[in-house]
């Protein structure tokens, strides 16, 4: 399946630096139609204003936290079908299944490079569609 390159993704994470390098790997590997948000309340509301193909978001984040984020995005109706990544530094076997039992549609241990990025994305957008 050929992965459309112009997808709209909202990256989500409160450390500028890791914005920059998720950006950085997803334009490595084809994708520039992206937007940022540092919070899951402010990403909350890019979600609810604008449609995006799928989020990335990391776990650890104040005030909301992405599995706080994620929650939301499969209560809401509109947002339910989402494609999203959870992104974290901790593979804690309960913050897996808590992030499994929300929803996740996959998960990524910081660090992580652009094959792996790229073979998460095209996991879950095949499975997606």
């Amino acid at each position: 399946m050929k992965i459309d390159p112009n997808l709209p993704i909202l990256i989500v994470d409160d450390y500028r630096t890791m914005l920059r390098i998720i950006r950085n790997l997803l334009r490595q590997i084809g994708f520039t139609n992206v937007d940022e948000a540092t919070d899951g309340a402010s990403a909350l509301t890019k979600l609810r204003e604008k449609p995006y193909g799928l989020v990335i978001s990391d776990w650890n984040m104040q005030p909301m936290t992405g599995l706080e984020l994620l929650q939301a995005v499969r209560a809401d109706p509109k947002l339910a079908h989402l494609p999203f990544i959870m992104v974290t530094a901790e593979s804690k076997t309960e913050n897996v299944l808590a992030a499994k039992e929300a929803g996740v549609s996959n998960y990524i241990v910081k660090p992580f490079n652009a094959d792996t990025l790229r073979a998460k994305i095209t996991s879950v957008l095949t499975k997606a569609s």
